[in-house]
């Protein structure tokens, strides 16, 4: 099986054709065989020893179906999925069957298929939740094709509002045996992780990394090459993750973006200090890879 990043893998079919099948998606909201993943608020339902995430039937959510908008996520284990969005009013539901937990802490306990689908409901979700108005006229937006988009109520606009991300390049600088590191000011003492940036209109990925890292560590790059992608909804980025060759080595802080920025060898990785990222992102596997290409090498391998 494919070695998938936290949140990523494709384990629920979307399957688009349904979404703009009106009947279908009727007689599936009713159906007994289908499941409701409830998102409260940001935090999505997990219960169980070990956790799993909570997915509810359809006489659990009777009361919440009429008054909230449910979101077709596709057929997870063969079984029609929703999102079903719950105000944060009030004290959370159902618990006598788990507690609502954030999806950072989710990412470390579930099944690699549950983490990618209680990520894709919290994130359209909270789409659905910035989008209430067209942002071209401003009249009311409603959703469309069983919740995977909107449209605006205004006759003479009717714009069609699709779900976005935001590109962001992640990137393991190396130079020899050192790898380029960052840390910003808000992070916890020790913490280094990869350097990262948003992508930017007109500009290609290769591009984007190689601007992030000179504007915040003022290193040269030169070869680029992809590594993997990791969907991370806090709230709609998709982290873009290369590897990249150094051409210089000399660290100045150029944008004032990070508080510190340096190089480490692998043995100092594995010291502790730095700290690494979090385990479940993207960051954390670019690096551990990165340590790993080391050992193998030096095995001779």
């Amino acid at each position: 099986m494919e070695n998938y990043n936290v949140f990523a893998g494709a384990f629920v079919d979307r399957s688009g054709d349904r979404r703009k099948d009106p009947d279908w998606f009727a007689n599936a909201i009713v159906s007994e065989d289908s499941r409701f993943v409830p998102v409260w608020g940001e935090q999505c339902l997990v219960g169980g020893d070990p956790l799993q995430a909570v997915m509810l039937k359809h006489h659990q959510v009777d009361n919440f179906v009429h008054d909230h908008e449910l979101i077709f996520l596709g057929l997870f284990r063969d079984r029609p999925a929703f999102a079903l969005a719950i105000s944060i009013d009030g004290n959370p539901p159902f618990p006598e069957l788990g507690e609502f937990h954030d999806l950072r802490y989710l990412g470390t306990v579930l099944p690699p298929d549950e983490a990618n689908l209680v990520a894709h409901a919290r994130a359209l979700v909270l789409w659905h939740a910035s989008q209430v108005f067209c942002g071209i006229c401003g009249s009311s937006a409603r959703p469309e094709a069983a919740g995977n988009s909107r449209i605006c109520m205004n006759a003479d606009c009717s714009r069609e509002i699709f779900p976005r991300v935001d590109p962001a390049v992640i990137v393991l600088v190396s130079s020899a045996d050192r790898c380029l590191l960052g840390r910003q000011k808000s992070w916890p003492e020790g913490r280094y992780s990869t350097i990262a940036g948003f992508v930017e209109p007109g500009e290609s990925l290769e591009d984007a990394v190689r601007r992030e890292v000179y504007e915040e560590t003022n290193v040269r790059v030169g070869t680029v090459s992809y590594h993997s992608s990791q969907p991370w909804p806090f709230p709609s980025s998709l982290m873009l993750g290369f590897i990249a060759e150094a051409t210089s080595t000399e660290v100045m802080l150029n944008d004032g973006e990070l508080e510190d920025a340096q190089w480490f060898t692998r043995k100092e990785l594995r010291s502790g200090f730095p700290k690494l990222p979090f385990g479940i992102s993207i960051a954390r596997r670019l690096v551990d890879d990165w340590i790993e290409l080391g050992d193998v090498g030096s095995d001779g391998h």
